[in-house]
């Protein structure tokens, strides 16, 4: 009965952070990993693109801006056609 309740256990803790990575449109969830195109499916297009560089000024990937009903930002940080960091505001 123990590893069952051990299972269980870390089944929860790995929901909980998976959910941190995770924004839900209408359209459906957005998480971390996601391609380019599941993030444009469900969210639309951006309302603002941003091009991230180095210190040298070289393309290191962009930043989608999508604003919100009530003033809401969520910033997706995508590099390699992925999507590797949701932000909101």
């Amino acid at each position: 009965m123990r590893p069952t309740l051990l299972a269980f256990c870390l089944l929860v803790l790995n929901g909980v952070a998976i959910a941190g990575d995770t924004f839900r449109f209408p359209g459906g969830v957005v998480s971390v990993g996601d391609s380019i195109a599941a993030l444009v499916q469900r969210a639309g297009k951006p309302d603002r693109t941003v091009q991230l560089e180095n210190a040298y000024g070289g393309g290191v990937g962009e930043r989608w801006e999508y604003y919100l009903p009530g003033g809401k930002l969520v910033m997706f940080t995508i590099r390699g056609s992925r999507v590797v960091a949701i932000d909101e505001d």
